[in-house]
């Protein structure tokens, strides 16, 4: 009786640790209206033959109001901005005065902005991606998105909260290549104007519509 109690108790706690990730998503998503945070990022290429896996690093700063407007901007080591104004992607890269205009709509229902800055609910989410808990790491709780059509470019994407705090990001794609993003100074709920998300492409930059 003792013993199958303890597996009871057991199988319970492990429910409620792998529930508890889904359920900051979910608050995060029903409840986070906007916010801004810094961030750094840690992109891994696999290793080649011979050679060791190498990792480039990135800072910047990132701004949404949901459901549809983000804003990251990176800083550090190369400026290069992507916002989304709620009809168009657009991608500046600073140094190749070149920018991507893309309609927002056709591109961001599987990627990471989707999950922590576009969907108003976990119903549409769940549309695009299978969501299931991840176990606990690094003290946060963990939400793994695997994309439901498979033809995409990402392997999976890992949400990580602290408490109901987005924390930071795990991305897997294709190539074998990881993302790991983490966030700073979270302020949810920030006051963040419209302006923010306007984007006028720079005078004398290369604009590639797809």
């Amino acid at each position: 009786m003792k013993k199958t109690l303890l597996t009871l108790g057991l199988a319970a706690c492990a429910w409620a640790a792998h529930a508890s990730g889904l359920d900051a998503l979910e608050s995060f998503v029903k409840n986070a209206k906007s916010g801004r945070a810094e961030f750094t990022q840690a992109v891994t290429a696999p290793a080649k033959e011979g050679q060791a896996a190498r990792t480039k690093n990135s800072s910047g700063t990132f701004e949404f109001v949901r459901p549809n407007r983000f804003r990251f901007n990176y800083k550090k080591p190369f400026e290069q901005t992507i916002v989304a104004d709620g009809q168009t992607l657009w991608l500046y890269d600073a140094d190749l005065r070149q920018v991507t205009q893309r309609k927002q709509a056709q591109v961001l229902a599987q990627t990471p902005a989707a999950l922590i800055a576009s969907a108003p609910d976990l119903a549409t989410l769940r549309k695009d991606f299978n969501l299931e808990a991840a176990p606990d790491a690094n003290g946060m709780q963990w939400v793994q998105a695997t994309p439901r059509v498979k033809e995409g470019q990402l392997n999976y994407i890992k949400v990580g909260f602290r408490g109901t705090e987005l924390a930071a990001l795990e991305i897997l794609d294709g190539f074998g290549q990881k993302s790991v993003m983490t966030f700073n100074k979270m302020d949810t709920n920030a006051s963040v104007g419209p302006e923010v998300f306007n984007f006028k492409p720079p005078q004398n930059s290369d604009v590639i519509k797809q």
